[in-house]
Formats: C-alpha cells, structure tokens, sequence
C-alpha cells in the first residue's frame, strides 16, 4: 500500500484528520452493510444486545442505558426500539423486556454475516498485533486529553 507521506512526514500528520478519515470509512462502510438489510446501526445494535441475552431479554431501560453512549445516539434510541417492534422483531412485554421475535433472529443472523464480510474488510493486511496497538495509541490519545469513549 502507498502512504500518504514518508514515515517522518505521518509523524506530523494531524490525529484528528486521520481519526475523522478512519471513522467515516469504516463506519460508512459497515452503514451499507447493514443497508443490504434495511438497518441502521442504531437498530442493529439493539438486535445484538437481546440475542445476547437469550430467551430472558433485558429490560428497556438497560438496553437504553447501554447504548446511549454508542456514536451519540442518546434520546435517539427510544423511537429505533419502537420501530423494531413495530416492524414484528423484538417484542416488550408489560414488565418493559425486551425479546427477539424469530423474525428478529433472522435478521440478526443475515445482517450478522454480512457485517462480519465488512469488517473483515476493513481488516484486510491488518494482523491483531496491529490493530490492537492501533487502539490502544488511540485509547491513550482519549485518555490524554480527558476524552471518553467507552463500550463494552
């Protein structure tokens, strides 16, 4: 692969410019994966917090709280929840527990495959020794500068 500049050059090439560059590949790339399947990330990330949690769901509120922070979503996630039941995936039963419907399933396996193409993808040439270093420069940067950026 060609660089944009020498190694010298990278050294002072700005964290931000790159950071930006990186997020708007990478996740407009894994965007149009989930496009194929008529998701946004919001949706999707809700589909995966409830097949991990099995035939028991989660309640809302938990769901809510653990993606607010994902890219910004905040209040936004409420009516994506309301739309995925909606659309017959997830159900909420009186006590606010959230489930997968089997459609719901479905979608989460087909959708689940194709982003493991996409990020593979974007993982092309990149072994883990790198990828975790990468990240972890990054995490330093966050933490340097009071930054938080957090999921589990």
């Amino acid at each position: 692969m060609d660089y944009s500049h020498d190694d010298a050059g990278l050294a002072r090439q700005p964290i931000g410019y790159w950071s930006w560059a990186a997020h708007v590949a990478t996740v407009g790339h894994i965007r149009a994966a989930l496009a194929e399947h008529g998701l946004t990330q919001p949706p999707w990330w809700v589909l995966n917090q409830l097949v991990e949690a099995g035939e028991a769901g989660r309640p809302r509120a938990e769901v809510v709280a653990t993606l607010r922070g994902y890219l910004d979503v905040g209040d936004a996630l409420e009516p994506e929840i309301d739309t995925l039941i909606a659309q017959g995936h997830v159900t909420q039963d009186p006590a606010g527990r959230l489930r997968l419907t089997a459609g719901g399933h479905a979608l989460r396996t087909e959708a689940y495959e194709r982003v493991g193409r996409a990020t593979a993808e974007i993982h092309a040439g990149i072994g883990d020794e790198e990828f975790v270093a990468a990240l972890k420069v990054l995490q330093r940067m966050i933490h340097n500068v009071g930054g938080k950026a957090w999921h589990h």
